[in-house]
């Protein structure tokens, strides 16, 4: 148990006692200036209906009913309208870095997801082209999520789910086939809605040395199965790159082939939730809080088929049906006219999936910036950044940490020469200079850091505000990691490990390690282990690495 679950345990004792329900869970928060103390609460506010007493009367009483010193507490002030603001003792603090010293691979880990199987389905691109710097952003966010998850209790899979079929994998076959041409002598003539790449141009070469016996690209079919082939590759190599590895690849043309699309729609049928109106076949979405109903085929007059969430709702049920209790999308803000549509079909199936079914956490695109100039174009993509244009350019890193930076839904604005640059503004240079310069410290030492475990050393001498700060910070990993996999919001570790670097940096200036009196050195090599270790796990989480030297 964590200082900070010790002391919200003991407030709720402490109300309990005083009349609050058997489940009161008081919530703790960091106050955002430090002079208001360690810990705050506003418990004694949500109880002032339950024990019909003024908030600030209720606060006196819970601290009265409290054994402070049992948490460490040294003090706890009432402010405002009844927030209560707790002091810990700091020596008490630093005895929660013994934990990271100890177990530093279980840092931050906890079993909150008990096992449960959870689905994070990201990338999903069909293969046409390479990855863009969009679905690097999704590469991103998935894999942190996926970790997340992983190092929260869930047994997570890593899926990737694409189209092979469609109107754009025929244009792409009819764009490989006017390449081919092209390598004849005809004229060039990409078809409409086509794809212009100079990896167009490769993969027809490719086509034409593998295929002698059809110089002509007469065969689409085979020109179709080469091109997606060649293309997963492609992007099976941008993701290697990015050091990402899905556990399923799901095709979209199998939920047709094994008749799972015709099975959901009769189910749907049955459920009595459809309706025929001029020859269409309709969901009823609105009594899941659409604002209209849905079409789900069209009228044979337009062609009869399909409309494209029918099959996503089929998707998504193979995904309840193979054991996943948690499912997340990561996909672009351009799908959010889905989510109602696809949790209405499922909840319209009666198969006991709950409201929210599945997740989904959408992102918004990125621009990327040289010079102060928008980048627009690849050598090989033509039209976009590919996402292995940028980790050749600023390394895989980087790439990586920017793009978790910011909230999913955020904008982001990817500056070339900021993340190429070694510098204190460049975060993620930043951060791991600070993880870097805590490895220094035993290696100007001459100190097998491993042999640093804390025992028998007396932490209260780390009583300096940096110091205080710093371990505060530390502690509060495994609660950053917690609230980060609930709400699948991998920027929480990005923003930890920024601050928890600042305060390492402060630290490391302000206060000398070696060559103090024996009892602060010994308290401040724990410190520095504790700040290397916490800071490579924040790293390890987000996929990225956490050099010695810098």
């Amino acid at each position: 148990m964590t200082h900070a679950e010790a002391l919200r345990a003991e407030i709720a004792r402490a109300a309990r006692s005083l009349g609050a329900p058997d489940d009161v869970t008081p919530h703790l928060e960091r106050p955002r200036d430090p002079a208001f103390g360690d810990w705050a609460t506003n418990v004694a506010m949500t109880l002032t209906k339950t024990l019909g007493k003024k908030p600030r009367d209720i606060a006196e009483a819970v601290i009265a009913a409290m054994d402070l010193a049992s948490v460490g507490a040294t003090s706890a002030e009432i402010a405002g309208a009844g927030f209560i603001n707790f002091r810990l003792d700091p020596g008490f603090q630093a005895q929660g870095l013994l934990a990271i010293l100890a177990n530093p691979e279980r840092w931050g880990r906890s079993n909150a997801g008990q096992g449960r199987k959870a689905c994070v389905e990201f990338v999903s691109a069909n293969p046409t082209g390479p990855l863009h710097v969009g679905h690097g952003r999704q590469a991103a966010l998935g894999d942190a999520i996926s970790e997340l998850l992983e190092v929260t209790g869930w047994d997570v899979d890593r899926e990737f789910y694409y189209n092979d079929g469609g109107v754009q994998i025929a244009n792409l076959a009819r764009s490989v086939q006017a390449r081919v041409r092209e390598l004849n002598g005809a004229a060039l003539e990409i078809p409409e809605g086509g794809y212009h790449g100079e990896y167009i141009r490769e993969i027809a070469v490719n086509y034409v040395a593998q295929h002698p016996h059809d110089r002509e690209g007469t065969d689409l079919n085979a020109l179709r199965v080469f091109a997606v082939a060649a293309l997963r590759h492609e992007q099976d190599l941008d993701l290697q790159a990015f050091g990402v590895k899905f556990d399923t690849y799901y095709l979209e043309s199998s939920l047709y082939e094994d008749g799972r699309v015709a099975k959901t729609v009769a189910a749907l049928e049955a459920s009595g939730h459809t309706y025929e109106e001029e020859g269409a076949l309709f969901l009823r979405t609105t009594t899941f809080g659409d604002d209209k109903d849905r079409v789900m085929r069209k009228s044979a007059a337009k062609g009869g088929d399909f409309t494209y969430f029918v099959p996503d709702v089929a998707y998504h049920v193979t995904k309840w049906e193979r054991g996943y209790t948690r499912a997340v999308n990561v996909q672009g803000a351009d799908h959010h006219s889905t989510i109602t549509r696809v949790r209405a079909g499922l909840q319209a199936l009666g198969i006991g999936i709950p409201e929210g079914y599945p997740d989904y956490v959408l992102h918004q695109m990125v621009t990327v910036t040289r010079g102060g100039e928008e980048v627009k174009i690849s050598k090989r993509a033509g039209s976009y950044v590919t996402v292995r244009d940028l980790i050749d350019e600023v390394g895989r890193d980087a790439v990586r940490y920017f793009f978790l930076m910011r909230k999913g839904d955020s904008q982001l604005v990817f500056d070339v020469d900021l993340a190429k640059s070694q510098s204190e503004e460049n975060p993620v240079y930043y951060i791991q200079m600070a993880h870097a310069r805590m490895c220094g410290i035993f290696r100007v030492g001459e100190i097998d850091a491993t042999t640093i475990t804390g025992q028998g050393v007396d932490l209260g001498v780390l009583a300096e505000p940096a110091e205080v700060e710093l371990v505060k910070a530390l502690l509060d990993f495994p609660s950053t990691v917690a609230g980060a996999a609930a709400t699948c919001e991998p920027h929480r570790v990005a923003s930890w490990l920024l601050e928890t670097a600042r305060l390492a940096h402060l630290w490391y200036h302000k206060h000398h390690v070696l060559g103090e009196p024996e009892a602060i050195t010994q308290a401040r090599l724990v410190l520095a282990r504790a700040s290397q270790l916490g800071i490579a796990a924040g790293l390890r989480t987000l996929g990225l690495t956490a050099p010695e030297r810098m």
